[in-house]
């Protein structure tokens, strides 16, 4: 069993580059980062944890600044987007900017990506909710295009550009792994066209091991599965490794350094025992 963090990274937490080496040192495989480029004033959309929206989601570091300096200071560690939101984002600029984290961080960038769920958010970014799931696939294929391709092009729905040159070209071949989030058959569907790997955030394992299931048959394939954002809970972990979750992604709060440290250790102390 594999096992990484996810976390929120935050102008009020512990710095990126600290962050990553404690990781790293206490023998974590990954690293996954929530991404959200604002907060409207004006909020509608319910929030998916209910009550109200935690103080972490109007704080957030840019992913890409965030992870490149995590590599820095970091060996081995995968750096991934737990999950980035394409639908909010320019997929030339997006293409680069994983790129770069993977040519930096020598190979290491897991490109974790979703539809996301605010609304209002979403609409500040010229997105119409209601097609963000054709956009996110069109956008994942122009990426992929410019990944792979000397000279890629695109016309689409929403993407449309004749051809062009983009490096860096990432270190991964083809391209470093994406890692599709969300639940159910469009989710599924994604999955099964676009993804390496299913980024599941919720479910005990009894729930979980028909929806794996049910990718397989979509997929027609065996698909990787990873669980975002558990608590760090040995008896769960066990029953995630039974149905074959490939890596848990232990939930670490947002916190300054020292109580960040020390939850870390704690969590390492399960960890060890999988290892």
């Amino acid at each position: 069993m594999k096992i990484g963090v996810s976390t929120f990274v935050t102008d009020q937490s512990i710095r990126p580059a600290p962050l990553g080496r404690a990781i790293e040192e206490r023998g974590f495989d990954s690293l996954f980062i929530a991404e959200h480029s604002h907060i409207p004033v004006d909020r509608r959309t319910p929030y998916p944890g209910g009550g109200d929206l935690p103080e972490v989601y109007y704080h957030t570091l840019d992913p890409y600044v965030t992870l490149a300096a995590i590599a820095s200071v970091t060996e081995r560690l995968l750096l991934g987007t737990g999950i980035a939101l394409l639908v909010q984002r320019d997929p030339i600029h997006t293409a680069n900017e994983v790129a770069s984290l993977d040519v930096v961080s020598g190979g290491r960038a897991v490109f974790g990506v979703g539809a996301g769920w605010n609304r209002e958010e979403m609409e500040n970014h010229g997105t119409d909710p209601s097609t963000r799931g054709r956009l996110l696939n069109e956008r994942l294929r122009a990426i992929r295009e410019l990944w792979t391709k000397e000279k890629p092009e695109f016309h689409g729905e929403f993407v449309n550009f004749d051809p062009v040159f983009l490096w860096p070209k990432p270190v991964q071949r083809p391209h470093p792994p994406i890692y599709v989030g969300g639940s159910g058959e469009a989710a599924f569907r994604r999955i099964a066209e676009l993804g390496d790997a299913w980024l599941a955030n919720s479910g005990s394992p009894e729930e979980l091991r028909p929806q794996m299931e049910r990718l397989r048959e979509v997929a027609g394939r065996e698909v990787p599965v990873t669980l975002y954002a558990m608590p760090e809970d040995a008896e769960a972990v066990e029953g995630y490794q039974r149905i074959g979750v490939e890596r848990v992604l232990f939930y670490l709060p947002t916190m300054p350094e020292a109580e960040t440290i020390a939850r870390l250790d704690s969590m390492a102390g399960i960890a060890a025992r999988f290892r």
